[in-house]
């Protein structure tokens, strides 16, 4: 099967650990020496409608995905979640907690 960057970027990308929709494909990443595709990124969520940047971007190794599909793309990945640090919380900073 040969598939565009194009038809990449269309693709939702599932985790099947869990079933949580990651996001769809924004880039890729390549060898140039090797001539292969070494990961996927999947941009990170804006934050407050973008004002506030954006969270950390996803970059799923190519080892990681497991089945291209025509609408999505499945991997087994675990190093998405990321622990909230309590001390940037809105309630933290009014001094509620």
């Amino acid at each position: 099967m040969t598939c565009r960057m194009y038809d990449l970027r269309r693709k939702d990308v599932i985790n099947i650990k869990d079933g949580v929709r990651l996001g769809s494909v924004n880039d890729l990443e390549f060898d140039t020496e090797n001539a292969r595709v070494v990961a996927i990124v999947i941009y990170g969520r804006p934050r407050f409608f973008g004002l506030f940047g954006r969270e950390d971007d996803i970059v799923i190794r190519w080892e990681d995905i497991q089945v291209i599909g025509d609408d999505t793309i499945l991997v087994q990945y675990n190093h998405y979640l990321k622990a909230k640090n309590p001390s940037h919380s809105l309630a933290t900073f009014l001094g509620f907690k």
